[in-house]
């Protein structure tokens, strides 16, 4: 067991994973990736990460219901979560909000912005 924060990320673009992923292991997180709603659910709650990145449009189940599922259960509604989504609309970032997300950062986006996300919620 490493003593690195761990971070799922639920995303099912593989490109994005790729570049994430690999900004945050040069960053010293372990990375633990989902690539739908409801393996992600399932990670979340078996492996208890420290943060969750959460992208809204996944198969199976979306970042929203994911999202309620963690924050609305006290086992976990303590894991932070960022949303990470290409969804910009007023009304997704409000529905995030809703939901119990503790950032929303729309794509794309600068790395320096979600890394500073990251160490502001883990501290």
């Amino acid at each position: 067991m490493s003593d690195k924060p761990r971070i799922l990320l639920i995303e099912d673009e593989e490109d994005m994973v790729e570049a994430v992923r690999l900004r945050l292991e040069a960053n010293k997180y372990e990375v633990l990736i989902a690539k739908d709603g409801s393996d992600g659910l399932q990670q979340a709650r078996t492996l208890k990460p420290d943060l969750i990145i959460l992208d809204i449009m996944l198969p199976k189940l979306d970042g929203f219901q994911v999202c309620r599922m963690l924050k609305f259960d006290s086992n976990y509604s303590r894991i932070p979560i960022i949303m990470l989504t290409a969804k910009t609309q007023a009304q997704d970032i409000a529905q995030g909000k809703e939901m119990g997300a503790d950032a929303y950062i729309t794509k794309p986006f600068k790395a320096e912005d979600l890394l500073a996300k990251i160490k502001e919620l883990l501290a």
